[in-house]
């Protein structure tokens, strides 16, 4: 049985929708169209339908027959308008759309359901009729047209937003921003209406409004105001409902400086001021949020005698009420990422932290271990002390352990406190190695991970631990050790503290590469794999770094390849779009190198098929990012360039350039690397030269390569001359790169020429021929032969008369009586006789 194509199969349900309107069936023509659409929707016959069935529709739009029928109290007819708005390539004409819209709206909000958002969002998103609509209702009342679309839903009123941030359907700009002052001042009331705001909508009108305009509208936000909205970071509300806050505290902080900063600390204090357990809970919820986001601010009003002298007597184990314990431990917690803030959590709550970790409720113990492993991650091997008792309790290793116990299988669904504490205490050594090396918690941790990857919290935290692990020591040039060295010897010189012990042997190499293989085979991959379909940016860095991590052991290599290694990092090599053009960021650098460690070891036509994705010209660019200097970093002396990406580069787009399939990989490079090749050819570092040397080597089998250097231009006997030069120089493997190339480019008169027109071009081929091993006597006789043979008219003349002065005779000769190797010996005797007859 064949089955058809998806392409066949929409042009199929196309003509279907042309005969169900004729028959009179819209809704089902309707159906069948979005589906044509969605499969090929730049088919030229799934258009035709398209137009004829709209041309047929006379006596009334689909769209507008469907809104009707919902309005009726038909969900179904209104479930199929929302579809039909969903559908790419299906647009209702402008007068269709705002009558759809009308009907609507002629209905109270209470008695549609709620499927009139999703309806009313699609037309604004999709027609400007109905934009302009919105805008010349709110000149008309701000007021009385917010309070017929508010409660049609989270849609409809984010439409609001979407309409007074969109200029184009305004008179004016004064007139647009009037009414945006109003209608962010509607949002602030309907947040103060008591209970009216648990789904978080007016807090999402708010946020947009200062996310684009925070300057124009900072002003509007009085005391009342602001403390409305610092009172929906209560970590009792929903989550959606305090991320919005959060956004919207931040965006006001940021744009209103001090006098803002003064504002949220003169309100967390009359908060607290009210003495109310209700109102505690608040105010040290809005201050636990604001750390990550706006953590001077924070601290600031954290570290105050007024602010600690009312926190102190509640962090007490003698304290009445216990109610508050969450937020106060919450707010601990935030507040240990700050450090003034953590060592004044340490001194004075130290020991209510360790009371709560052994004799609190579970909720408590989990916090309080947190806010511990991140005091004691930035403290010295020893435990401190809290208030003079040696805390033994909350030691490091004892709090690993109860970390890894709450990441057993039998409490895996709540396990995020567990991953935030190891995200600190496994910047250890000794803990690196214990979470390393011990299989069922690896497995736990992915597992755990990929539960809650809609968690970007868990996801982030649990990334950390892995980075952590992975993570190898900075590789430092000769330079830079002798800078640190002199930057030790002059502060010991000067009585300050003494340098930095050496590294911990668990950071070593060794030990880091026991650790990558354990994170590997416990399943790492696939996990990675799933980050990258989330694609957040915070997770694609730390994705690339545990990569760049894991490729570096060249035995890994194939395995993660195999499990989908190229395809992601491909992504994450991707240059990302902005509003100047695509734009490299430490991801996209980092995300390269790995790919080219594995495209190093890998055969390429097991990466990239002969036919299908991902494509083999797909990595070059990301691999040519990395051999092109960068124009945003300067280097010097104690900060030299990091080669070891450019080397790594250089051996993966060689690799690529022997792809048997086509030579589309390295045209490519040739067209938009050349010039990066071409300056590592010149340089200092011998690996990095030797590696451009078969770079170049490899790119001889493509028609641009040989261009380069063959197409009779000054620049390309410059080039050629340099390839003659590296014939000559110590690094065996560089001599017989350069052969290699040579070889190949002799081929051509052009390249001959250029050979003949330096003083020893002819001399170095003939010292290929001398050398001890028969590779680079392969080349050079190859090259020889090319000159005596294969070069014509007065080129050849001269190639051959330049051979016999150089001595080519009788090295030859001896070639011819010393080798071993049936190919040098066949090629050296073809050469010789052209000098001999």
């Amino acid at each position: 049985m064949v089955h058809p194509t998806g392409e066949e199969r929409a042009v199929h349900l196309a003509q279907e929708a042309v005969e169900l309107v004729d028959a009179g069936h819209r809704e089902a023509a309707s159906r069948n169209l979005r589906e044509a659409l969605s499969i090929a929707p730049d088919n030229a016959q799934v258009k035709a339908a398209f137009l004829k069935v709209q041309q047929e529709d006379k006596d009334g739009h689909q769209l507008l027959d469907l809104c009707r029928r919902y309005t009726q109290n038909e969900e179904n007819a209104g479930k199929e308008a929302a579809a039909y708005l969903r559908t790419d390539g299906l647009k209702s004409p402008e007068g269709v759309a705002l009558e759809s819209l009308k009907l609507l709206l002629a209905q109270r909000p209470q008695s549609l359901s709620p499927t009139q958002d999703e309806i009313i969002s699609g037309l604004v998103r999709q027609n400007a009729s109905v934009r302009q609509y919105f805008s010349t209702q709110l000149q008309s009342s701000v007021t009385a047209f917010f309070d017929e679309i508010y409660d049609r839903g989270d849609g409809a009123a984010v439409c609001l937003d979407t309409v007074v941030l969109d200029p184009t359907v305004w008179t004016s700009e004064e007139t647009r921003s009037h009414c945006e002052s109003e209608l962010f001042q509607l949002f602030i009331a309907k947040l103060m209406e008591s209970g009216h705001d648990l789904d978080g909508r007016s807090l999402k009108g708010i946020t947009r409004l200062l996310a684009v305009h925070a300057d124009e509208l900072q002003h509007l936000i009085d005391d009342e105001g602001f403390e409305v909205i610092l009172s929906s970071l209560d970590y009792r509300l929903p989550l959606e409902v305090r991320s919005q806050a959060t956004l919207a505290t931040a965006k006001f902080l940021e744009v209103a400086k001090e006098d803002g900063e003064k504002k949220f600390q003169t309100l967390v204090m009359s908060i607290i001021g009210k003495g109310r357990v209700d109102d505690l809970i608040v105010a040290f919820s809005a201050l636990a949020a604001i750390f990550p986001v706006a953590p001077s601010a924070a601290a600031n009003l954290f570290l105050s005698d007024e602010f600690l002298a009312n926190l102190t007597p509640l962090a007490n184990r003698e304290a009445k009420s216990k109610k508050v314990d969450i937020p106060v431990l919450e707010l601990l917690n935030a507040a240990c990422i700050n450090r003034p803030c953590r060592e004044a959590v340490s001194k004075k709550f130290g020991e209510w932290l360790s009371h709560n970790l052994t004799n609190g409720s579970d909720a408590c113990s989990e916090l309080a271990a947190v806010a511990l492993a991140k005091i004691r991650a930035s403290e010295p091997e020893k435990p401190s002390t809290g208030n003079g008792k040696v805390l033994e309790d909350d030691s490091e290793s004892e709090l690993v352990h109860r970390f890894k116990g709450l990441m057993s299988e039998s409490k895996i669904e709540n396990s995020s406190h567990a991953i935030e504490g190891l995200a600190y205490t496994s910047v250890k050594p000794a803990v690196k190695e214990e979470l390393a090396h011990d299989p069922a918690f690896l497995r736990n941790l992915i597992a755990t991970m990929k539960q809650n990857s809609a968690d970007s919290s868990v996801l982030y935290g649990g990334l950390m631990i892995v980075v952590n692990l992975t993570k190898f020591l900075p590789n430092l040039s000769e330079e830079q050790k002798k800078m640190s060295q002199l930057k030790d010897y002059a502060d010991a010189s000067a009585g300050k503290t003494k340098a930095a012990a050496a590294p911990d042997s668990r950071d070593e190499e060794e030990a880091v590469l026991g650790r990558c293989a354990a994170v590997v085979d416990a399943g790492i991959m696939s996990l990675l794999v799933e980050c990258g379909r989330i694609a957040l940016p915070s997770t694609n860095e730390l994705s690339a770094k545990i990569l760049q991590a894991l490729t570096r052991p060249q035995k890994s290599r194939g395995a993660l390849a195999q499990q989908g290694a190229v395809k992601l990092l491909l992504g994450l090599a991707a240059p990302k779009q902005s509003g100047s053009g695509p734009v490299s960021n430490e991801t996209t650098r980092i995300a390269s190198h790995a790919l080219a460690r594995i495209l190093i070891s890998v055969d390429p036509s097991h990466v990239f098929p002969s036919s299908g994705f991902p494509q083999v010209t797909s990595a070059v660019r990301p691999l040519l990012s990395l051999i092109s200097s960068p124009d945003t970093l300067s280097f010097s002396a104690d900060q030299p360039r990091d080669l070891l990406p450019v080397f790594e580069s250089l051996l993966a787009l060689t690799n690529l350039a022997s792809y048997p399939h086509d030579d589309s990989a390295a045209e490519l490079t040739v067209r938009e690397g050349w010039s990066a090749v071409e300056d590592l050819l010149l340089s200092s570092n011998a690996r990095v030269q030797r590696a451009a040397c078969e770079l170049v080597c490899n790119l001889m089998t493509c028609e641009s390569g040989v261009i380069k250097f063959a197409d009779g231009s000054k620049q390309a006997s410059q080039r050629l001359h340099i390839l003659l030069a590296l014939t000559d120089t110590d690094d065996f493997p560089t001599r017989r790169a350069a052969g290699g190339a040579l070889a190949m480019l002799t081929d051509f008169d052009a390249a001959i020429a250029a050979v003949l027109d330096r003083p020893r071009g002819v001399e170095l081929l003939l010292g290929l021929c001398q050398e001890d091993d028969d590779a680079l006597v392969h080349r050079g006789v190859v090259c020889v032969r090319n000159l005596t043979c294969v070069a014509t008219g007065d080129i050849g003349s001269r190639a051959r008369e330049a051979v016999r002065t150089a001595g080519g005779i009788a090295t030859l000769t001896a070639c011819i009586k010393k080798t071993k190797t049936q190919a040098v010996l066949q090629i050296a005797v073809e050469a010789l006789k052209p000098l001999v007859q």
